[in-house]
């Protein structure tokens, strides 16, 4: 049961997306850009410092009332729920946890303020594997000096704050993340991708050559990057598997009022039990999914796991799994019920499975997160034994 403060903040956020995110979603999508103003106007509410402590100049709010925030974005348009997910769940996520005082006291304000939008530029050709590493920072002074290329960076405007892993020496192990304006000299930030969906939101390539940073760029030790990603990088997955909860929620209920209003042999296709089933079926899976995703974000010391000797890092792999899973097969069901119509772009349903196939892929594919799961529960049987 959601709390009084976590419906206010429901009926904030659903109201912002009802009036200003999806009436335009479609022209955003054709367009391939969000509009400039749509940062303006979330940071203006609010959104960018959901997760910034309020000591901090953020709204602190926890886990789970964020979380209720952003499926309600999700539901306006996946594309402009992401950058809201990266930034609180990644960038902030990573200062609050790591960031040192005169790290949080320089960009937490900011964050919050959305004066600069948290970017995450961790993955290379090879994916987020952290050894297959090969952008480099080498030490001059009391500073570094940072060149690579960066693959699968979302929302690298010149406004961004970009965490960058780069490797700080020879050992497999030494890799660190980076604190780098984007605006900064020798960042570089190439065209946008032409992606199948999320087509609002730019996917790029960044390369630094030679940038330089202070010092005080470097989160936590020059060797931590893979301890920091364990921890971010579940709470990015509870923020992905919210926004497929978005996706899929969106999804059933556009199938539901078309259903409504769709007449076959003289009567609504409502009325006919095939569609029934497939309005059931939809219904289910987001109740589902999104119950595991409130557990699994419930998942802390003193706190039930989502499943036996499972922490924050299972929990999260399996909300976004099935989060996922339930956004894809809500998503094609909903164009099925649609029919012709669902495979048009006039319609909305279209544009909601081409966004669905995305949180398939972004924080891990489902082969990865079900190892993810399998290894923590080897780990609780072994220590039964």
């Amino acid at each position: 049961m959601l709390t009084t403060e976590q419906m206010e903040i429901r009926e904030l956020a659903r109201d912002f997306a009802a009036g200003e995110i999806r009436p335009a979603s479609a022209q955003w999508d054709a367009d391939r850009v969000l509009a400039p103003s749509l940062r303006e106007k979330l940071a203006e509410l609010g959104f960018y410092g959901m997760r910034v402590p309020e000591a901090d100049g953020g709204l602190g709010l926890d886990r789970s009332t964020f979380l209720v925030a952003l499926e309600e974005l999700a539901w306006g348009d996946a594309a402009a729920a992401l950058p809201v997910a990266l930034h609180n769940c990644v960038v902030v996520g990573l200062l609050a946890e790591a960031g040192s005082p005169g790290q949080r006291s320089e960009w937490l304000p900011r964050l919050a303020a959305g004066e600069r939008l948290g970017v995450w530029a961790v993955a290379e050709d090879g994916g987020d594997d952290l050894s297959g590493t090969t952008t480099r920072a080498l030490r001059e002074g009391d500073g570094w000096i940072l060149s690579g290329r960066k693959s699968w960076v979302v929302m690298a405007a010149p406004a961004g704050l970009l965490v960058v892993a780069a490797r700080t020496g020879d050992d497999p192990g030494a890799v660190g993340l980076f604190l780098v304006a984007a605006d900064a000299d020798g960042v570089v930030v190439g065209p946008p991708a032409n992606t199948l969906g999320l087509r609002a939101l730019p996917l790029v390539d960044v390369t630094l050559r030679d940038v330089r940073v202070s010092g005080e760029a470097l989160v936590g030790s020059a060797d931590g990057a893979g301890a920091l990603l364990e921890t971010v990088g579940a709470e990015y997955r509870l923020g992905l598997a919210a926004i497929a909860l978005g996706i899929a929620r969106s999804a059933a209920e556009h199938a539901t009022r078309y259903a409504q209003e769709r007449t076959q042999f003289g009567q609504a296709i409502a009325s006919f039990e095939a569609v029934q089933e497939k309005l059931g079926g939809m219904a289910t899976r987001v109740t589902a999914t999104r119950a595991l995703l409130h557990h699994a974000a419930s998942t802390g010391p003193g706190s039930a796991p989502a499943l036996e000797g499972g922490g924050l890092q299972a929990s999260a792999a399996m909300a976004r799994l099935v989060a996922g899973e339930t956004a894809e097969w809500v998503a094609s069901q909903a164009v099925q019920i649609f029919g012709g119509y669902g495979y048009m772009r006039d319609y909305p349903v279209e544009k909601l499975m081409r966004d669905a196939q995305a949180t398939q892929i972004l924080g891990g594919t489902p082969e990865l997160l079900r190892l993810v799961v399998a290894r923590a529960v080897l780990e609780e049987a072994a220590q039964r034994e």
